[in-house]
């Protein structure tokens, strides 16, 4: 296994574990997290640490599976799939429904020095919403 494809496997398994203080072994401290989980999360460098710790908050049992992983320099590409019963709270989340999720996602990190420097993700977010029960954001 290349080191990047190390890198990002220790990412899934310290979140799936919620081990968030090994997170800061695998991703830069400036690391900048493109994906707006819900909307309107800051792309600043640093912020994918709460943004982590806030959406594990909200999805007891949350588990990100990877289904597929190609590595090209110090780029990763993660086709997953995630799933997770929302049972806390969120800023940008309505009260938890205790209602389940499962589906997909792909990630892509780029690496610096070892690291994970930036996380871009496309998900099925209008499944998510379906499934949670939730209003698409912006809807009256």
């Amino acid at each position: 296994m290349s080191a990047v494809a190390e890198v990002v496997t220790e990412f899934f398994a310290a979140v799936n574990e919620r081990r968030l203080a090994d997170l800061r072994r695998v991703m830069a401290a400036d690391v900048v997290d493109h994906n707006k989980i819900i909307h309107g999360e800051p792309d600043e460098p640093g912020a994918a640490f709460e943004g982590i710790a806030m959406q594990l908050a909200a999805f007891g049992d949350y588990h990100c599976r990877v289904d597929q992983l190609v590595v090209s320099g110090t780029t990763a590409v993660a086709r997953c799939t995630h799933t997770g019963v929302h049972t806390g709270t969120h800023p940008r989340m309505p009260e938890p429904t205790g209602r389940a999720f499962e589906t997909e996602l792909i990630f892509i990190f780029t690496l610096r020095d070892g690291l994970i420097s930036e996380i871009r993700c496309v998900s099925d977010r209008l499944g998510l919403f379906a499934q949670l029960g939730w209003d698409w954001p912006g809807a009256a």
